[in-house]
């Protein structure tokens, strides 16, 4: 009776070896424990599948989208301006000074100087500290407009706005046009496709409105 009982204990022991061993050893041979992908970080993914002419379209279209939220401020800031036109300032400030962030944030993350704000003296006719050698960005307004369009009152400013924001329009169209050709980085691409579709529906509108001012 003694023997069986163990003998059958020691059975039993066995059991339980080989059953710890199969759970400690079911990965593969050689595999090593599983564990989770490090995350990638927002910096690696923009800094990924860009090219010089992803970094020119930000550098250029950053102070470009500063210098018609200025003008819109202006604009905003008079009296007497044409419900219509004032409801288009804003619209334009509203969509322009978030791409104005996105655009730094690229700049960062591709290890490029994000580009500080402009005055309409740094941004007339393209100047910029810093930038020498590049082409001048298309559509942007002098000293003397953006003199111009601060000192106008009443019709005569809103009527100004409108014929100034339709050629800075068309300059930033053609930028984002040269973006969705030689660009590479998705987003960057994404935003110009916008850009050429929003301001070529608000180009219509303002040319409308002039109409009837």
């Amino acid at each position: 009776m003694k023997r069986t009982m163990a003998i059958g204990a020691a059975a039993l022991a066995t059991v339980a070896i080989a059953a710890g061993c199969t759970n400690s050893s079911s990965a593969p041979a050689g595999s090593s424990p599983t564990t989770s992908a490090s995350p990638t970080t927002s910096a690696s993914v923009a800094a990924e599948a860009h090219n010089a002419a992803d970094v020119m379209f930000a550098q250029h279209m950053i102070p470009h989208h500063q210098q018609a939220v200025e003008m819109s401020d202006m604009l905003l800031g008079k009296q007497g301006i044409d419900r219509r036109v004032t409801d288009l300032a804003t619209q334009i400030k509203a969509a322009q000074a978030p791409e104005i962030q996105q655009m730094q944030g690229w700049l960062t993350a591709w290890g490029n100087p994000a580009m500080p704000p402009m005055s309409s003296t740094d941004m007339g006719h393209g100047g910029m500290p810093g930038m020498s050698g590049m082409p001048a960005m298309q559509g942007m307004m002098s000293d003397a407009d953006m003199t111009a369009l601060r000192n106008a009152q009443g019709v005569e400013a809103a009527k100004l706005y409108l014929t100034q924001m339709i050629a800075h329009h068309e300059g930033a169209i053609t930028m984002a046009q040269n973006e969705i050709k030689d660009g590479q980085y998705p987003d960057a691409i994404k935003m110009s496709h916008a850009i050429v579709t929003t301001q070529q529906q608000e180009i219509d509108t303002m040319r409308a409105i002039l109409g009837t001012l």
